[in-house]
C-alpha cells in the first residue's frame, strides 16, 4: 500500500489551487472527450460546480464570465469547448501591463499637491462671474494654507497670487486684487485640545465600590 501513495510534489501543478485537485481532474477529463458535444456538456457541469464552490462571486458583475475564464485558464487553454463569452488567450494573460507614470503636473511647487492643479484647471473652464471669482479665492486660500503647512513662516498674498498666475498659465490673475486672503492664524488654527486642569482627576472612593452589588 505504501507504494501506491501519492505525494503533492509528484502530482500535477494546480493552476488555481483554490478549486482543488478533483476539479482539475474533471477539467482533464473534459479535455480527453472525443466529441465537442461531450466536452461542452462536461464544461457546463464543471462551471456549475465552480459556482457552488465560490458563492461569494455571485455578487461580482459578470459572474459566469469570470468562471468561464478560469475554466480555460485551468485547462491551460487546451479545452476545445464552446463558451458564451469570448475565450481568453494565453498571450493576453501573460502580457505585461505598461508601467504607471507618476503624476508630476507641477514639480516646481509640490507642496501644493496635485489637487490644486486640478482645481485650477476646472476654474479655467468656468465662465467669468461671481461663482468663478469665489472659486478662485477659495483656491488661493487653500494654496496659502498648503504653503504655510510647508513653511511655518508667514507668506505674503502677492506670492500666492504669483504662483496661482503661473500654475494657471496666466489665465487667473489676482495680482492687482484689492481683496486680501484669509489671515494665516485663521488658516492654521488647530482644534482646541481640552486638557484637564492640575488636580482635576479624582480617584473613585472605595465606598462606591462597596455599595456596588456583586453577583
Amino acid at each position: 500500500m505504501i507504494d501506491n501513495l501519492e505525494y503533492n510534489t509528484e502530482r500535477e501543478h494546480l493552476i488555481i489551487p483554490e478549486y482543488g485537485r478533483h476539479l482539475q481532474k474533471m477539467i482533464n477529463y473534459a479535455k480527453s472527450r472525443e466529441t465537442k458535444e461531450e466536452r461542452n456538456k462536461v464544461a457546463k457541469a464543471i462551471i456549475a460546480v465552480m459556482g457552488n464552490m465560490q458563492p461569494h462571486l455571485r455578487d461580482v458583475p459578470d459572474f459566469q464570465h469570470k468562471l468561464w475564464d478560469q475554466l480555460f485558464m485551468m485547462s491551460n487553454f487546451e479545452l476545445d469547448a464552446d463558451s458564451p463569452y469570448e475565450k481568453p488567450t494565453k498571450e493576453l494573460l501573460e502580457e505585461r501591463p505598461e508601467p504607471m507614470k507618476y503624476p508630476q503636473n507641477f514639480p516646481k511647487y509640490r507642496f501644493y499637491g496635485n489637487n490644486i492643479k486640478t482645481m485650477i484647471d476646472v476654474a479655467n473652464t468656468w465662465e467669468d462671474g461671481e461663482l468663478k471669482e469665489a472659486l478662485t479665492y477659495t483656491i488661493a486660500n487653500h494654496m496659502k494654507k498648503c504653503f504655510l503647512n510647508w513653511n511655518k513662516d508667514t507668506v505674503e498674498d502677492d506670492v500666492i497670487y504669483g504662483h496661482l498666475y503661473e500654475l494657471s498659465e496666466g489665465k487667473i490673475n489676482l495680482k492687482n486684487s484689492e481683496e486680501d486672503l484669509s489671515d494665516a492664524s485663521s488658516l492654521m488654527r488647530s482644534k482646541t485640545k481640552f486638557v484637564s486642569k492640575k488636580g482635576g482627576h479624582h480617584k473613585k472612593s472605595n465606598t462606591s465600590n462597596r455599595q456596588r452589588k456583586r453577583f
